[in-house]
């Protein structure tokens, strides 16, 4: 039987797995102690959509884009994830207002499992995983890829060597850094994605309640371009009854993000408003770039986000506690420092979003008001771009990439869509097809 290796419990190496385990010997090498990878400790936000969280369709037809994310929908659904189909006339409605306010609204299908259920989910995976006969090596840091005759023949651990017929690697966005480095020792080409940079916003319930609750719009997605820079911003992960917290980025480098819960929530909801970023030369690195913006921010607010009311951040003032506390908005996350977001970041990505939000208001009202709380940063940094064939196959023959990680997706469905790609890619190699 085919042996393959994947590196990576993430939805990419689940995904992959769940596709080679009737076909191949399958080994899941984790580097931590869990499985799930980061997404494990996300609120379960499913995007059913090609488009959203990375772009499939650049591997394939669109049709068979909608068909491969129709069936990674019914493997949720198996494993007990329910579905949220929106309320269709109030999606055309929502619709109709994004376009008349100078926007897009993006109708998706959706889920929310909730931070709280998600590992429910995962370890039913796992389950049914083992059931097939994949085994799972938890702790297990591969340092290297045995390469001869041009091919890679096997995984080096600390704890020996796993030999493979066919390797997919899916160490996730954690895993980045390591993957860039193994692929520059093995020549394998690379390219840098866009940069997102933006800011976590918090309002009270009631401005979303409509969208979310009435139109069942549980994550809405809004791409607008500004009119000052035409630069592109969107909504993304929008977390009703949500909490903002702190998110290390690196050993180094933090920012801030949300979460909703199923059983627990608060009176606010929090989202993130991001910016595109695209650099060419002489500085292409949008990693970099971005780190050195987060690393400002983190001087500036002393080891902790920064926080500052929107009215404050308009009238080019420095927030204060007592600013602070002017705002109806009660912050979920109080270990941070009201401070002057536009000390961090540039004029640009200001304006930016405070047009944004100017816009936005015109389909949420309320979200544009002086008391609206933004944290900084919340920067989105995607890995570096894995060059591969259409079936995430890199230049040597039988190593592959997936997920996050890889630069070829962005969020759960679009990882798990990557990882089943892959797995097609290495079965259709060993059957003939």
């Amino acid at each position: 039987m085919v042996k393959v290796i994947i590196v990576g419990a993430g939805p990419a190496g689940l995904f992959a797995a769940h596709e080679l385990a009737d076909f191949c010997d399958v080994t899941i090498l984790e580097e931590r102690d869990h499985v799930g990878g980061s997404g494990l400790y996300s609120d379960g936000k499913l995007n059913f959509h090609p488009r959203i969280g990375g772009d499939i369709t650049q591997f394939m037809p669109e049709d068979d884009a909608w068909m491969l994310i129709s069936y990674i929908k019914q493997i949720f659904s198996g494993l007990g994830v329910e579905l949220h189909p929106p309320d269709e006339t109030g999606v055309r409605d929502l619709e109709a207002k994004a376009i008349k306010a100078g926007m897009r609204f993006v109708r998706i299908e959706q889920s929310h499992i909730g931070s709280d259920h998600l590992p429910l989910v995962i370890g039913r995976m796992r389950s049914k995983l083992e059931e097939k006969g994949v085994e799972f090596r938890l702790r297990v840091r591969v340092r290297d890829l045995i390469l001869e005759s041009g091919r890679i023949r096997g995984v080096e651990t600390a704890e020996g060597v796993y030999p493979a017929d066919a390797i997919l690697l899916a160490p996730g966005r954690i895993g980045s850094n390591w993957l860039v480095d193994l692929m520059k020792r093995l020549g394998v080409g690379m390219s840098y994605n866009p940069l997102d940079i933006g800011v976590r916003v918090e309002v009270p319930n009631e401005v979303f309640e409509e969208i979310i609750q009435g139109y069942r719009c549980w994550d809405p997605k809004f791409h607008i371009h500004t009119p000052s820079y035409d630069d592109f911003s969107r909504t993304f992960c929008v977390c009703p009854r949500g909490y903002v917290f702190k998110e290390a980025y690196d050993e180094e480098v933090f920012g801030v993000n949300g979460h909703s819960m199923r059983e627990k929530g608060s009176p606010n909801t929090n989202f993130a408003l991001l910016v595109r970023i695209s650099l060419t030369e002489p500085l292409e690195n949008t990693t970099e770039y971005g780190r050195r913006i987060a690393q400002l921010a983190n001087t500036l607010g002393g080891r902790r986000p920064i926080l500052q009311r929107l009215g404050d951040l308009r009238g080019h003032r420095r927030s204060t506690w007592e600013r602070i506390e002017r705002s109806y908005v009660e912050p979920t996350l109080r270990d941070v420092t009201p401070g002057d977001i536009s000390m961090a970041y540039p004029s640009r990505i200001v304006r930016d979003l405070l047009e944004a939000l100017e816009i936005l208001d015109r389909v949420a009202p309320g979200v544009n008001t002086d008391s609206t709380l933004i944290y900084a940063p919340e920067i989105k940094f995607y890995a570096m771009r894995i060059e591969t064939d259409n079936q995430l196959r890199t230049a040597i023959p039988n190593l592959y990439v997936a997920g996050d990680g890889a630069g070829v997706s962005r969020g759960i469905v679009g990882a798990a869509a990557t990882g089943v790609i892959a797995a097609r890619g290495i079965k259709a190699s060993f059957s003939g097809a």
